[in-house]
């Protein structure tokens, strides 16, 4: 993990506002999950914001890369940046709480720290690092249940999915770090959500069946909001964000996302949460801030 830098104003209020959007993402693909199959919405996430994300690379006249390693590099980022965890999550979403699901979601910061340190020797887990990953850990086992860990009920499954989910999306990061230095973000991104359609789309019709437009209005909504604000832009918000506060600071938007997730969940969808839910999460993000660094260097100079 680079080192992180000072965070101005405007950097706050876009990480708030992306912890906002991706707060919102969860209530958004569980009412489309109403109506359509969670292949068929992870279709429709990649596909429709791929089409956003080129208008913006055209317009923006930005060069599109024609070398075939670079695609391969976008094949392995359409898999394990979208296609694996959108489709794992939106599926575990069909079991258990929007919450939940953003507080599992919660540990890639964790696996990313852990995976970094195997694969990059300038990612060392130092003894903080360290600290930060098993408490992150031992949030995620009681947010789930100690109870759910030996048990393979739908409920269980629901929940390993989702952290296959994270999982995955460590693994992109590291993918990403290998294979795509050096592009345009936007390109990147463009890119990624291109294979990842060519994925979900033909197993989203031969699992599910034809995908149909006939839908209801509130589906749509749904769909138009995880499509546009929540990938397409969110990608671009990302960014942004990661060129005025760097990498780091990155990190402690998934503090914001859950306490998002879990209020929608529970105004719109009438969710409640075990009380070792919250507890879960709350040596989670205390695993998160141990990982950032900042608040620990903090009381050392008070002392």
């Amino acid at each position: 993990m680079t080192q992180s830098k000072d965070i101005s104003p405007l950097a706050w209020a876009l990480l708030a506002l992306l912890g906002l959007i991706w707060g919102g993402s969860f209530l958004s693909i569980r009412i489309a999950l109403n109506e359509v199959g969670f292949l068929t919405s992870v279709a429709h996430r990649t596909g429709w914001a791929m089409c956003i994300l080129w208008g913006y690379v055209w317009m923006r006249r930005l060069p599109v890369p024609l070398d075939r390693r670079i695609w391969v590099g976008f094949i392995g980022m359409g898999l394990l940046n979208n296609a694996i965890p959108f489709s794992l999550m939106a599926w575990g979403q069909l079991t258990i709480e929007s919450g939940l699901t953003s507080i599992l979601n919660a540990a890639t910061a964790i696996f990313g720290v852990l995976l970094a340190a195997v694969f990059f020797t300038d990612e060392r887990l130092s003894a903080r690092k360290f600290m930060g990953v098993v408490l992150g850990f031992f949030g995620v086992a009681i947010a789930i249940g100690l109870e759910h860990l030996l048990a393979f009920d739908p409920r269980s499954l629901a929940q390993l999915a989702v952290i296959g989910g994270t999982l995955s999306y460590a693994v992109a990061g590291i993918w990403a770090r290998k294979r795509l230095v050096g592009l345009a973000p936007e390109v990147a991104a463009a890119g990624m959500l291109t294979c990842s359609t060519l994925i979900m789309l033909p197993a989203a019709w031969i699992i599910e069946g034809p995908i149909t437009l006939a839908l209801e209005p509130i589906t749509w909504l749904a769909i138009g909001y995880y499509v546009v604000i929540a990938t397409a832009m969110a990608y671009l918000l990302y960014y942004r964000i990661l060129a005025l506060a760097g990498s780091g600071n990155l990190m402690l938007v998934t503090l914001l996302v859950s306490p998002i997730a879990i209020v929608l969940g529970a105004l719109f969808l009438g969710e409640t949460l075990h009380p070792r839910a919250y507890l879960g999460f709350a040596l989670l993000a205390l695993g998160l801030v141990i990982l950032d660094g900042r608040a620990v260097d903090a009381l050392r100079r008070r002392k």
